[in-house]
């Protein structure tokens, strides 16, 4: 769907992308890291065109992006950011219909996707449609950025740091939303983060960025098992790599069905980093487990996790 082929771009003779070659496929949940001056959110900007690249080509579904008009490009790619920039005298219903009242929909037709993305963001339409964003929290505030990003139906959504001023119980619901709606509109999602553990999450690919260029990319447990280089390891952290490799993995991958043993229970969709931390805090060996339905579906044993390969 997006195609980067050497694209490069600098601000004030300092190279922010260098030679970026990158492809971001249909339907992808595609998440770009990196540290600060990585040139993350310059990549980003690229694709809808809020930043022009220099040099290179970038491809949208076949098309160089420069033969669109920017606001048609824009219409076709939703973009929600930290700051959110919702218009502050307009209610969340307008908010919301900015885009699909751009193009012209019929009044009803926006005011059923508005009662859509609001039910879908857990936002209830009756209580939330005509208020303004200063009577929302942070965590609402973004609800209805990321509703008005998806409201013109985007063939993609592009996200840069979403969540990152938000408190973590906050920021953790959110990004569970988002890979719902990933998992149920099956559109494409670039998000932009300096967060490994919020890209390990969500992504269905992680790109590595390092001064402009690709450092690695791949999915997340190959960048866990086998990062490229020094600077790939250090920033997903060499510590810890084993428990975020556990945090990939749900308990029903290690699941014994015909086992029944007493305890209290873990669901088999808890991630095995949670198993663990289960383990350890009822200091037990094994542990039954529930299906979604609560309903008994075996034991998952602690040994199982320390032979767990990568």
């Amino acid at each position: 769907m997006i195609t980067f082929q050497h694209v490069s771009k600098a601000f004030d003779g300092v190279t922010a992308i260098d030679d970026l070659s990158l492809t971001i496929n249909q339907g992808e949940f595609t998440v770009v890291i990196g540290a600060s001056g990585s040139g993350k959110s310059s990549a980003l900007k690229m694709i809808n065109r809020l930043l022009e690249h220099d040099s290179g080509r970038i491809l949208f579904v076949g098309r160089e992006i420069r033969s669109f008009k920017p606001e048609e490009l824009r219409r076709r790619m939703g973009y929600a950011i930290q700051s959110i920039g919702l218009f502050p005298h307009w209610t969340v219903e307008q908010n919301i219909a900015t885009v699909p009242d751009l193009l012209h929909w019929p009044r009803s037709r926006t005011r059923d996707r508005v009662t859509e993305l609001l039910e879908t963001l857990k936002l209830p339409p009756d209580m939330y449609r005509n208020r303004y964003p200063h009577q929302l929290s942070g965590g609402q505030q973004q609800r209805v950025g990321v509703a008005r990003a998806l409201a013109g139906d985007p063939d993609m959504l592009l996200m840069d740091e979403p969540f990152g001023a938000l408190d973590p119980v906050t920021r953790t619901a959110l990004q569970h939303e988002i890979a719902r709606i990933h998992d149920a509109s099956g559109k494409t999602i670039v998000l932009v983060t300096h967060d490994i553990d919020e890209a390990l999450r969500l992504a269905d690919r992680i790109v590595v960025l390092d001064r402009g260029h690709v450092a690695q990319a791949g999915t997340p447990r190959e960048i866990l098992s086998n990062p490229a280089n020094d600077y790939v390891a250090d920033f997903i952290g060499r510590s810890d790599v084993g428990i975020k490799l556990l945090g990939l993995y749900t308990v029903a991958d290690c699941l014994r069905p015909d086992e029944v043993v007493a305890g209290s229970p873990i669901a088999s969709t808890a991630s095995l980093r949670e198993a663990l931390s289960a383990f350890v805090a009822q200091r037990v060996e094994r542990m039954p487990v529930v299906d979604e339905h609560d309903r008994p579906a075996g034991a998952i044993a602690l040994a199982d996790l320390l032979r767990l390969k990568s």
